[in-house]
């Protein structure tokens, strides 16, 4: 069984920095798709970055793109999300997600069948 363990989060303030894991355990994820979204109260959960367990190139939503960087370890079967210049609107619970979605529908969370529980991250201004 696929699970997914987020930790990490917490609050900081705006410019400040946080990173983020998602252990990943329950199978080989070679191939697999793994991603970070993050939602806010009301709102859908919204892509943030992604990257195939294979290779070294990360996928990034332009709202965070040379401010966040996604990175992963293979061995530990863990992946992080280096969170840089933070701004207020990066406020979410930010979630991991693993699945192996066309390479079109990346971006989109309901692409996705196996999800962490969530870190909270609130950004203070």
């Amino acid at each position: 069984q696929v699970q997914l363990v987020e930790s990490g989060g917490g609050l900081v303030q705006s410019g400040g920095s946080l990173r983020l894991s998602c252990a990943a355990s329950g199978r080989t994820f070679t191939g697999y798709t793994m991603g970070w979204f993050r939602q806010t109260p009301g709102k859908e959960r919204e892509f943030v970055s992604a990257i195939t367990w294979s290779s070294t190139g990360a996928y990034y939503a332009d709202s965070v793109k040379g401010r966040f960087t996604l990175s992963k370890d293979n061995a530990k079967n863990t992946m992080y999300l280096q969170m840089n210049s933070l701004k207020p609107e990066d406020t979410g619970v930010y979630y991991c997600a693993a699945d192996v979605p066309p390479f079109s529908y990346v971006q989109l969370a309901g692409s996705y069948d196996y999800w962490g529980q969530g870190t909270q991250v609130t950004v203070s201004s």
